[in-house]
């Protein structure tokens, strides 16, 4: 018998970013962390289409204050 695994953007570098609200591992808010669990599959799967955008735009130095270093 094989167990359902449930799909998770996680890289287990677990830190929200202030300025953002987002985890610098995965991009996820922290709602979206802490409710992963009870999601459905279809909307992990929803919020994980949105997270290679959300990355791209945190990661954009016109994105983040003066000052702040770029990933």
């Amino acid at each position: 018998m094989t167990t359902p695994t449930t799909s998770t953007p996680c890289i287990k570098l677990c830190v929200i970013d202030h300025l953002s609200g987002l985890c610098e591992g995965c991009g996820r808010t922290l709602q979206e962390v802490t409710g992963w669990g009870a999601m459905s599959e279809a909307e992990r799967v929803q919020i994980m289409a949105q997270l290679p955008e959300r990355k791209a735009m945190w990661s954009r130095p016109a994105s983040r204050c003066a000052g702040q270093p770029t990933r």
